[in-house]
């Protein structure tokens, strides 16, 4: 089966090969209201999560100077906080954690419950101190307007069968233990509530795996925190979780589930779960590590059908310059239809992270293209906007009803060309003569840096620009109504 990058591509040749350069958009079709944009907090929050700029810079749209370059902030709105597995005290049969040497420092996130002594999180077997950094980034992120998520990588390492957070010996077999699927959803709802009164942040959601049908949870060789769940043991801690929450008057907080690693797996498990767990699931999250392959279509009509919203609640490569995370955000915005969209590490290794960072030194460096093609993206299409059909297979489109503006974004990766759009089918498609503002950015290695243009007029309900190759644009028409 081609992958979906393929096909677009395809496509694309296609449209070159006919002259087919136009967009019509189909504004009588949408898929739904925009939720927002996102970033996960573990692990570069543990290392840099006291510098108030990089908040500034991730998660407010304002012009902010971050180490010698000035930068357009992404206007993030989405928040993951991480609920570490990890402490270095004996339990109260004398075991200690078992971590393998092979894990990465920065990667060991720090829980807040150290013995099954007791569950009261008053009582001393729970800390509240540790994770201090993490928790400030939290707390920065949220003063800005960003909701929050809590998600677990791993439950705490006494829970599980080889006191191993980083996954079971042979990465395939559920490493929490039966006895304590309460107690995971225990932990993660009283750090729900532990937040609500102390910290000043109301999850909006919680999330009790990570990449959970994955084989690659190997305790002894581990890097970072993880475990393997078995379905059936997800359907049985779903309803936990749910319970422990509204135990707390957490009701308004939703269980999300299952963040899977790939869309196909998602729609698997989504399936595979009781009937109970899936009424409790509010909304499915997916992460995009099968970049141009499986089918999100498949998955977006599966938990369409059911009644849920689906979040791409994690992506992360290592292309500095921007096109795969064009390309498979497009492709999301085609076939997933996600109502919110969160980058995985947005400081990390060169390639990965948006700003090149090495979480153990506690060292930034270059700023990547990537940063200024997904600006292209946050800073445009924001919460409360509904998504629109747009008719192409390399065009995202937005709309803001109570503005009467319509947001594209467009991507052309062939030879350089003319690219039109028609905005026709809206019942008043903006005035002709308008000024549409533009923004542009070069995917690659260097070029133009989210630079904005005041030379694209409507020409009755059309426009067209110029694009060179592999550059990204996006465009605001306003007095547009559907």
């Amino acid at each position: 089966m081609r992958s979906h990058t393929t096909l677009l591509a395809l496509a694309l040749a296609a449209r070159l090969a006919l002259g087919q350069n136009t967009t019509t958009f189909v504004p009588s079709t949408n898929f739904g209201t925009w939720e927002g944009w996102g970033t996960s907090l573990a692990w570069w929050a543990k290392a840099f999560g006291n510098q108030a700029a990089l908040a500034d810079v991730f998660f407010t749209l304002n012009t902010v100077t971050f180490n010698g370059h000035t930068l357009p902030g992404l206007g993030l709105n989405i928040v993951r906080y991480n609920a570490g597995a990890t402490s270095k005290n004996v339990d109260p049969d004398g075991d200690s954690i078992q971590l393998p040497s092979t894990m990465i420092p920065s990667r060991e996130m720090d829980t807040f419950w150290l013995n099954w002594n007791n569950t009261d999180p008053t009582s001393t077997s729970w800390t509240w101190t540790v994770d201090a950094n993490q928790r400030n980034m939290l707390t920065l992120a949220v003063a800005r307007g960003a909701i929050a998520e809590l998600f677990s990588n791993s439950p705490v390492w006494w829970m599980t069968y080889n006191l191993n957070p980083a996954g079971s010996t042979d990465g395939s077999s559920d490493n929490l233990e039966s006895w304590n699927y309460d107690q995971h959803a225990i932990y993660l709802a009283n750090i729900a509530a532990r937040a609500k009164q102390s910290w000043g942040v109301t999850f909006a959601s919680v999330e009790a795996f990570n990449e959970p049908s994955a084989t690659y949870w190997v305790g002894p060789s581990g890097t970072q925190e993880g475990c393997h769940f078995d379905v059936s043991t997800m359907s049985t801690v779903i309803p936990l979780l749910r319970t422990e929450l509204n135990s707390r008057g957490l009701t308004s907080t939703i269980v999300s589930s299952s963040d899977e690693e790939t869309y196909d797996l998602a729609t698997s498990t989504f399936n595979g779960l009781s009937s109970t767990a899936k009424s409790t699931i509010a909304r499915v999250n997916v992460h995009g590590y099968q970049y141009g392959g499986g089918r999100r279509d498949t998955l977006y009509s599966t938990v369409h059908a059911a009644g849920k919203k689906i979040w791409n609640s994690e992506y992360g490569e290592g292309d500095a310059t921007g096109a795969q995370l064009a390309s498979n955000l497009i492709l999301d915005f085609v076939w997933l239809h996600p109502t919110a969209w969160v980058y995985w590490q947005v400081l990390d290794v060169q390639g990965w992270g948006l700003i090149a960072a090495d979480n153990d030194a506690v060292t930034t460096g270059a700023v990547a293209q990537k940063y200024f093609v997904l600006a292209q993206f946050t800073r445009h299409i924001r919460p409360g906007m509904t998504i629109l059909n747009s008719g192409s297979a390399w065009t995202v489109a937005a709309y803001d009803s109570s503005a009467q503006k319509l947001v594209i974004v467009a991507v052309n990766t062939a030879a350089a060309q003319t690219l039109a759009f028609d905005l026709s089918a809206f019942s008043k498609p903006g005035t002709s003569g308008a000024l549409v503002q533009r923004w542009a950015t070069q995917i690659g290695s260097s070029g133009n840096q989210y630079v904005a243009f005041n030379d694209t007029f409507l020409s009755g309900s059309k426009f067209s620009t110029s694009f060179g190759q592999n550059v990204i644009m996006t465009f605001e028409v306003t007095g547009v109504a559907l």
